[in-house]
């Protein structure tokens, strides 16, 4: 009785299958490298590699650099100064002093002029009509941010960045009430003013 055998049976080709197999996987392994090296580098006909392309300028920017606008602030802390770090230079009173106020906020994985968190507590202070966009780039970043002194948390933001931001000084006393300093009483002690 003659013995019939299917190509589909693995007992018979499984190992030559598997050879075979092998070798293509192997072939690829060795092929597509060199492939993949001569795809990813461009070259002249004679081999050699071609240049990367011209440095732009804007890559060419010494420095951080940041533009700082400022509005309602008073007299001659409006306007709009120019600040370089690392070399210092620019258009601001302080340059030297507005690239510390910048470093010393500045921290590993956290946004320096990043705005007060959403849901924040904060006090009902005014700090005046003042406010201020920085714009440019610091740390290898672009910056734009907005300031203004509306609330105590707005104020102590803005107090972070002096003297990027001008000084202001003493926090200004809302329309219709006084400012006194935390934890003091006015002239008639707790219990309002003394009748006479």
């Amino acid at each position: 009785m003659s013995q019939v055998t299917s190509l589909r049976d693995p007992r018979r080709f499984g190992g030559a299958i598997t050879a075979v197999a092998v070798a293509a996987v192997t072939a690829l392994c060795t092929v597509l490298p060199a492939v993949a090296a001569s795809a990813s580098a461009p070259s002249r006909p004679d081999g050699t590699a071609l240049a990367p392309p011209p440095v732009r300028e804007e890559d060419r920017a010494r420095g951080d650099h940041l533009v700082v606008t400022v509005r309602r602030a008073g007299g001659k802390a409006d306007g709009v100064f120019e600040v370089w770090c690392h070399p210092g230079g620019g258009r601001h009173p302080d340059v030297s002093g507005a690239c510390r106020a910048v470093e010393r906020n500045t921290r590993w994985g956290r946004d320096a002029f990043a705005p007060v968190p959403g849901g924040s507590v904060c006090t009902m202070r005014y700090g005046g009509p003042a406010t201020a966009r920085v714009t440019g780039r610091w740390a290898g970043r672009p910056v734009d941010a907005t300031y203004d002194r509306s609330n105590g948390c707005e104020i102590e933001r803005w107090d972070r960045m002096v003297p990027l931001l001008p000084g202001l000084g003493a926090t200004p006393a809302r329309a219709g009430g006084s400012a006194a300093p935390h934890g003091s009483q006015g002239a008639g002690g707790p219990h309002g003013p003394a009748i006479s």
